[in-house]
């Protein structure tokens, strides 16, 4: 088949694409590289089945020839980098959804919407089911993200409704492995790069805020098996094991030998308190779960060597530590923002 993917150069587009490819299909990687890093694609500029178009989806796009899917997992979603995107990432989900859905329509084609966790907002139903409404803040500062993915939800579905696009609609809770940048600032990387540097590790709140998280490889392989089935509603895809913050910061201190200090800061505005999906639905419609568990997805990354620029942060830190040494004036400030909890 033949399947235009946005978002191909970001952390989860790029192995879907690259399982797409090893299965013989033909993909057309979209991305303006915004977010996107152009090394995730690197080993699939030399598959003959892989074309990169780098443009933005909030704008009209035009593909020739025929597609069987188009794939929407273009968006900032990180909240360091939807927080400095914000109308970015508001249109990327609202015109950029409307214009993906106009080109299925016109091409015949399946639609898949890379939806989110965060319609649920800081949840008051724990584990979170797709029958629950969410709790969010329709203009706190996250929503421009939950908001911008709930009203992509809205527009699918309408497209399905009432012009008869076969759309798809995955949940996506907290992904991490190989490729996953270890600068957009999301709770995994921030903690392993932190523990690499040597850099205490910040824990924001008391800690005691859950998150679940899912190994790439397993999402991926929910995702592919939810495009063979016919159903247009939300369905989450995670890992139903769920972590505390806190307990997260002490694993990766353990895996990394690291003697970093964990330090607390406060919580930001709106920040969820619990985070864990209830995959249900996704294992009666497409007999799926997580099989990779957190401890083995981060020990299985880590000894692959993949844990894309994790090390080279880290050496990049102690040449310019080195380099401070040397060059720069001993009075010199220095200021880091570490952000929030993905």
């Amino acid at each position: 088949m033949r399947v235009l993917l946005t978002g191909a150069a970001g952390f989860l587009g790029s192995h879907l694409a690259e399982r797409l490819l090893s299965e013989g299909h033909e993909v057309i990687g979209v991305d303006n590289l915004s977010t996107g890093q152009r090394r995730n694609l690197e080993p699939l500029f030399r598959h003959p089945g892989f074309f990169f178009l780098e443009a933005d989806v909030s704008r009209p796009l035009a593909v020739e020839g025929p597609l069987d899917w188009v794939l929407h997992f273009a968006s900032p979603a990180s909240p360091p980098r939807y927080l400095r995107l914000p109308i970015e990432t508001l249109l990327v989900n609202a015109e950029g959804t409307r214009y993906l859905l106009d080109l299925a329509l016109d091409k015949g084609a399946q639609f898949f919407l890379a939806s989110t966790s965060e319609v649920y907002g800081d949840p008051l139903v724990h584990p979170q089911p797709e029958t629950y409404w969410g709790n969010v803040n329709p203009i706190g500062p996250r929503s421009i993200y939950d908001e911008g993915k709930r009203y992509a939800e809205a527009l699918t579905l309408a497209y399905h409704r009432t012009r008869g696009v076969p759309v798809r609609i995955a949940r996506i809770f907290n992904c991490y492995g190989p490729r996953m940048d270890p600068k957009d600032g999301r709770v995994v990387s921030n903690f392993v790069v932190q523990a690499l540097k040597g850099e205490a590790l910040t824990v924001y709140g008391d800690g005691s805020q859950t998150r679940s998280f899912c190994y790439v490889d397993d999402l991926v392989e929910g995702i592919r098996r939810l495009m063979e089935v016919d159903y247009p509603y939300p369905v989450n895809l995670g890992n139903p094991e769920e972590y505390t913050v806190l307990a997260l910061a002490q694993l990766v201190k353990e895996l990394t030998g690291s003697s970093s200090e964990i330090v607390f800061q406060p919580l930001p505005e709106d920040d969820p308190k619990k985070r864990r999906p209830d995959i249900s639905l996704a294992q009666r419609l497409i007999g799926w779960k997580p099989l990779v568990p957190v401890r083995e997805g981060l020990e299985r990354s880590g000894q692959a060597g993949q844990q894309v620029g994790v090390h080279h942060v880290a050496v990049e830190h102690q040449r310019a530590l080195a380099a401070k040494d040397t060059c720069q004036p001993k009075n010199s400030p220095g200021v880091r923002h570490t952000p929030a909890h993905a």
